[in-house]
């Protein structure tokens, strides 16, 4: 199989941001947001979706973090896009849940082409630290909108927004482990009826 790799940088008047990953990787992570929640989360995303993630960001922090966090998802998007190619031979499909103590968490994805976002997250908090968790929904939506994919995301319970949002990002890691996971049984074949993804 060749190498399931991308960079990509996106540069505006409010960031900088280069995305550099791995789908095959071992759960590397080398994160330079200016967001250390943020980053935080990130990580749990290359640990649990074992991709090697190699993310730096310049943003107008100033202002606050939103266009960061934000424009972080858009290329983290394209990137994913750009990885996967064809699509031809992964599952498509992945799911998982993830406690964290008191909190659980599902996250559905599809690879699919099309772009939406299902969004179930009530925190506890407005912050986490000095982190907007507002913003999360925020890097999802970026995300979608470029990667291309359908993604459920159901927060089921949880008391502590930070166990909240951990369990979000570590399901979606994994979930995005098993649906770009090559299926031995679909070699070379796209997992669609239409032919195309």
């Amino acid at each position: 199989m060749a190498a399931r790799t991308a960079e990509i940088r996106r540069d505006t008047l409010e960031t900088q941001v280069r995305v550099s990953l791995n789908l095959d990787g071992g759960g590397e992570a080398r994160l330079d947001t200016g967001v250390p929640f943020f980053e935080h989360m990130l990580d749990q995303v290359a640990r649990h979706g074992l991709i090697d993630l190699d993310i730096s960001c310049k943003g107008d922090l100033h202002i606050d973090a939103h266009h960061t966090v934000e424009d972080v998802g858009i290329t983290f998007g394209q990137a994913v896009r750009a990885a996967l190619g064809d699509k031809k031979g992964i599952r498509r499909y992945g799911h998982a849940y993830v406690p964290l103590d008191e909190a659980l968490s599902r996250v559905v994805i599809d690879f699919s082409g099309r772009p939406g976002l299902e969004y179930f997250v009530e925190y506890p908090r407005a912050r986490i630290g000095d982190f907007d968790v507002d913003l999360l929904r925020e890097f999802f939506q970026g995300f979608v909108n470029h990667a291309g994919v359908t993604l459920h995301i159901d927060n089921l319970r949880g008391r502590n927004a930070h166990h909240v949002a951990e369990t979000i990002f570590k399901a979606f890691g994994r979930a995005m482990r098993m649906a770009a996971e090559p299926d031995p049984r679909m070699q070379g074949v796209m997992p669609s009826t239409k032919g195309s993804l």
